[in-house]
């Protein structure tokens, strides 16, 4: 008998004949232990704690958590993944495939969150943690309104628009058989030549060196940039250098979508200069909303007050807004950044 054989018979002889099968080794595990690991979530929200947690909470917990490689407002920076938007794109050669436009369901939305993230930290948030990221990124896609609380209880109202979108998987039956065999081997080319780099397909982030090969493929400035429509002149008063100060900083939350000053471009929103005191939708290049370009038919003009009221409440100031930022709830924040942008002219 082999070496191999009489260890086996030997394990097996110390485990019974209940584990002969399985040499002995191992055993049943605890209760407790299984709970530990069994923390999936079914569709119908089976499995989820209790908690609960409100958008303008998420929105916080987001910004500090998330917003590093998903952006302030779930938008994704760089190539890390965008968690809002894509609407309609599902048809499209080059899909935007998220949260509100592709996952099928919010269990997978608020499980991902409490296994994975935050990305380096996983497992770190507290239930009511996620709930209220998770009705943030709700909100984010439109699907619930900015008092919408997530709980173990109001989860199954939510709809995912792509509910219906998924079938059962026929791959094995369809495509399987026609890739499977030997290979053909048959006029194969004698040279692999590579034709395109990663950077110019957008599928890597840049790094030193990487931004000049970028812009190469950027549209020229002027294809962007602004003409506004004649007008008269408006006067500014004088504004308080500190108060620009504080506006800058307020203004970060914006950089993510909105440029101003010398070479500003449009991006997922317009470019702002010169925007404080003058007719809404005038960005050359920008497609607007329709909520907004119906708002500047009607003589919509970003003067002080339009500006605070829109920038305090987007959603609530013009329905149907494609802007996802929630709003800025310091009347100091909202004077400080209208002062900013006053700072810039056209």
């Amino acid at each position: 008998m082999s070496k191999f054989l009489k260890i086996a018979a030997s394990l097996a002889m110390l485990g019974g004949s209940a584990h002969a099968e399985t040499f002995g080794l191992g055993r049943e595990a605890l209760p407790e232990e299984i709970a530990a690991w069994d923390v999936a979530v079914r569709p119908d929200g089976t499995g989820l704690p209790e908690g609960s947690g409100d958008v303008w909470t998420g929105e916080e917990i987001f910004v500090e958590q998330c917003a590093v490689c998903h952006g302030d407002f779930a938008e994704g920076l760089d190539n890390w993944p965008k968690l809002a938007g894509g609407e309609d794109t599902l048809d499209h050669a080059d899909p935007v495939k998220t949260i509100g436009s592709y996952w099928p369901y919010l269990s997978t939305t608020w499980d991902y969150v409490n296994r994975s993230m935050p990305y380096g930290n996983a497992q770190t948030l507290e239930p009511d943690e996620v709930y209220a990221i998770v009705a943030y990124i709700l909100y984010s896609n439109y699907l619930v309104e900015d008092d919408f609380v997530l709980s173990n209880e109001t989860f199954s109202g939510v709809e995912m628009p792509n509910a219906d979108g998924f079938f059962v998987d026929d791959r094995p039956e369809t495509e399987y058989p026609k890739w499977t065999g030997e290979p053909c081997m048959e006029n194969c080319k004698e040279n692999v030549e590579v034709t395109m780099r990663a950077m110019v397909l957008d599928v890597t982030p840049a790094g030193e060196g990487g931004e000049a090969a970028a812009s190469d493929t950027a549209a020229p400035a002027d294809e962007v940039s602004a003409e506004p429509a004649e007008e008269a002149e408006v006067e500014v008063a004088a504004i308080d250098p500190e108060l620009i100060a504080a506006g800058e900083k307020v203004f970060k939350k914006c950089k993510a979508c909105h440029q101003v000053g010398d070479g500003a471009k449009n991006r997922v929103g317009p470019i702002l200069n010169g925007i404080v005191g003058h007719p809404a939708g005038q960005v050359e290049g920008f497609k607007y909303s329709g909520a907004l370009s119906g708002m500047a038919d009607d003589g919509l003009i970003w003067d002080e007050d339009n500006l605070s009221a829109f920038l305090a409440d987007p959603r609530g100031f013009m329905k149907g807004t494609k802007m996802s930022f929630a709003g800025l709830r310091k009347d100091d924040d909202l004077d400080a950044v209208i002062a900013y942008l006053s700072d810039f002219a056209e």
